[in-house]
């Protein structure tokens, strides 16, 4: 058993920091500002990070969220473990840049799945660099899987078992809009932003909702949101695009965005 830490978690969604439509393309501006605002902060984290467009296409196109089932997969497979650790260099190149000392923890290396489920992870390998001062940076990624061979560690997963291995004081979702919304708010202008996230938010959804990518549906992510949010403190979905908002939600203070309720069953 691990001792309390005394840190916040961070999901930085690849809608954040990638261009999702557009193979390996970085929000580099975006990105590197994200780095400074944790820096400024001062707060203790863990962070995990989404592949965006340097995993979803092409994981997409193999189908590789599926498990091995050809070896024309194999190929796919291994152009993604290459693309998200490209992305990732970008992430802990600009935190250690910023003066956030960083280190890179991909599941490929650190994780296992079983039918497509988290089943193993090296936390003990996160406590001790977190005791050393050194931030863990953890992403989706290609892993091996008992049943399917291989399959995708979702960031979603690893925001999971971090969050009930660890207890967080407060778990922060940076996205690319204010929160969580009725609709999607990029191509629907009545999406209202929803301010507590539970159950009856989630069920209150249009069914049009349900648009599944290689780690889920959004009716997915919430349920998971909301699971990840029972095992810290407070947890909100903001919006990592406007300049100052991370720094601020790791400062504690009240911003923009979704205040999401734990207890998904």
């Amino acid at each position: 058993m691990f001792p309390p830490l005394s840190m916040m978690l961070v999901k930085l969604g690849g809608s954040v920091i990638t261009e999702k439509g557009s193979y390996r393309t970085l929000r580099a501006d975006a990105l590197s500002r994200l780095a400074q605002e944790i820096k400024a902060s001062g707060a203790a984290v863990m962070i995990v990070h989404g592949a965006g467009s340097y995993g979803h296409i092409v994981a997409a196109r193999h189908q590789l969220q599926k498990g091995y089932s050809n070896p024309s997969q194999i190929k796919g497979a291994a152009q993604v473990m290459e693309d998200v650790r490209a992305l990732n260099l970008e992430v802990v190149s600009r935190l250690n840049r910023a003066g956030v000392a960083s280190v890179s923890l991909p599941p490929s290396a650190v994780a296992e799945l079983s039918g497509g489920a988290l089943s193993g992870l090296d936390l003990d390998r996160f406590g001790r660099y977190n005791d050393l001062g050194i931030v863990p940076v953890t992403f989706g990624d290609v892993a091996l899987d008992s049943k399917r061979k291989f399959g995708i560690c979702s960031g979603d997963q690893l925001m999971e078992s971090l969050a009930e291995r660890f207890r967080p004081e407060r778990i922060i979702f940076v996205t690319d809009v204010d929160g969580v919304f009725t609709a999607d708010p990029h191509s629907d202008p009545r999406a209202s932003l929803i301010e507590n996230v539970d159950r009856a938010a989630l069920d209150a959804l249009p069914r049009s909702q349900r648009n599944a990518d290689v780690t889920g549906s959004i009716f997915g992510k919430i349920e998971v949101m909301m699971r990840i949010a029972s095992h810290g403190g407070d947890a909100v979905a903001i919006n990592g695009l406007a300049p100052g908002r991370l720094e601020a939600a790791l400062r504690g203070q009240r911003v923009i965005g979704s205040k999401v309720v734990g207890g998904a069953e």
